[in-house]
């Protein structure tokens, strides 16, 4: 019998029920029911005393193991059996878990008890977060800098960011006329985005340190650093003129190539021979060469005859050649000229897309001044008289049948260049045009542009619906509230 009531029960150490056992002995005490968890609006993320942030989703174990260790003094007296949240509303900022836990009490019995913990959710605003709003407190900037008129590649750089998140840790991103500027609040940040960015762009980078501050007491320095990244002043489309030793170390190509791609190196092709190399950052640096024309001097040609090259002998020493082109013969005329019988004769490596009949940019070296030390040092006959670079097709019909798009970098700009409108469609028409660079890009689904039937194809170029991603839209919460934030 129980010895408090007198209830028959079966033997134990307390000969007690446990009705009275739980009447006389509180295992739970001396353990708080109540607590606080401060969270950031801004970031997301819960403070682990004494100074960490964590990302925490609501309900995961990296939460529970937070909320446990603000209680884990008072439970070294106990033994914890379980532990897991009860349900609450996302919104209001409470959060509750549920706690079973064991202990030895009278002559050795183990009393077993459940008991709930409430956590008030307050919002408190991180220090990362406080220097972003402050916009202008910064330790270290990361300046990429590109030399050229046309910023294909800085359009290609801006997607790989996005793709790889490096611009979460940025405080600001500024825009200035020849490139972009990260700032961010620690040195280790800067030096990522700098890895990555060599790692991604043929390029070269310098690093400065600037003292602002010393403490002669603690001996602590307060510096500034600044990271200088140049990217190679070479876009796609450029035709280039290799010095003599490059030409010859990379399989005796022909000094005049033209630039297929921009990647981690520099993809060239000779026009001539389908012969392909790949140029890396430290072998540009070393042997520097420039683009013989910018984009705006490209000239618009018919072609009047073709004539595929299926046989060409390859010359001594000759490098690996692109299966992806096909060699060709061309007579053409530039459409400025069309009442002339003027025409010139060039080798094309768009043999496989060309037909007579066919409008094709390209650059016209017959009738230029080209100021170029390497150019000019070559053999007249050596120099093609037209470098055809890619087809033409009607612009306002791609626009129109675009049926996909592109995020951005959210940057200030200092000014808007009416050019920017018409590089970023061009950079948007190679992407349609060269498959190799669309699978490093996020492409995402545009609603907004129907799905045109092909009747009225021309034959451009377009991406297939199953190359883009759904773009995501997470709607406000039907409650409102101010704790909508805290989903993630």
């Amino acid at each position: 019998l129980c010895c408090q009531c007198g209830v028959p029960i079966p033997p134990n150490p307390a000969n007690m029920c446990v009705g009275c056992l739980r009447a006389q002995v509180d295992i739970t005490e001396g353990i708080p029911k109540q607590g606080t968890v401060h969270f950031c609006k801004q970031c997301e993320r819960y403070l682990q005393p004494p100074g960490t942030w964590i990302q925490c989703a609501l309900e995961s174990r990296e939460l529970l193991a937070l909320c446990l260790k603000k209680i884990k003094a008072s439970l070294s007296k106990v033994r914890l059996i379980d532990a897991g949240f009860i349900w609450t509303e996302p919104h209001s900022k409470r959060l509750k878990l549920k706690l079973t836990v064991q202990k030895e009490v009278i002559n050795g019995a183990v009393l077993q008890q459940v008991f709930v913990v409430e956590y008030v959710v307050q919002s408190q605003m991180c220090e990362d977060c406080h220097r972003i709003e402050a916009k202008d407190f910064w330790k270290a900037v990361v300046q990429v800098r590109q030399k050229t008129v046309h910023k294909k590649t800085f359009y290609y750089l801006e997607q790989l960011i996005l793709k790889h998140r490096l611009h979460q840790n940025t405080l600001r991103i500024k825009e200035i006329h020849d490139g972009l500027d990260f700032y961010y609040s620690s040195k280790q940040h800067a030096q990522k985005m700098v890895d990555f960015l060599q790692c991604t762009v043929p390029s070269r980078s310098k690093s400065s340190q600037r003292l602002i501050s010393h403490d002669i007491h603690s001996n602590v320095y307060n510096y500034k650093s600044t990271f200088s990244v140049e990217i190679v002043p070479i876009c796609k489309d450029n035709v280039v003129c290799l010095s003599p030793k490059l030409a010859q170390s990379l399989g005796n190509m022909s000094q005049i190539c033209v630039c297929i791609r921009v990647t981690s190196t520099i993809h060239l092709i000779d026009p001539r021979t389908l012969q392909i190399a790949e140029i890396d950052g430290n072998t540009y640096w070393r042997h520097p060469f420039n683009s013989l024309f910018h984009p705006k001097q490209l000239e618009e040609f018919i072609i009047m005859d073709i004539n595929r090259v299926h046989e060409k002998k390859k010359g001594a020493g000759a490098g690996a050649r692109s299966n992806k082109h096909t060699l060709a013969e061309a007579w053409v005329r530039k459409t400025s000229e069309l009442d002339t019988d003027h025409q010139y004769f060039c080798c094309t490596h768009l043999g496989h897309i060309l037909n007579p009949g066919d409008l094709v940019l390209g650059f016209d070296l017959a009738n230029c001044n080209l100021n170029d030390e390497f150019a000019n040092k070559m053999n007249p006959q050596h120099i093609p008289d037209v470098v055809l670079i890619k087809k033409s097709y009607d612009r306002s019909k791609r626009q129109r049948r675009r049926n996909w798009k592109l995020k951005e970098l959210e940057r200030d700009r200092e000014a808007t260049d009416t050019d920017d409108e018409r590089q970023y469609q061009d950079f948007l028409e190679d992407l349609e045009e060269d498959e190799t660079i669309r699978k490093n890009v996020n492409i995402y689904r545009n609603a907004d542009i129907p799905v045109e039937s092909d009747t009225d194809d021309d034959g451009a170029p377009r991406i297939s619906l199953a190359e883009m991603l759904e773009d995501l839209h997470i709607s406000q919460d039907a409650t409102g509230g101010e704790g909508a934030e805290m989903l993630t």
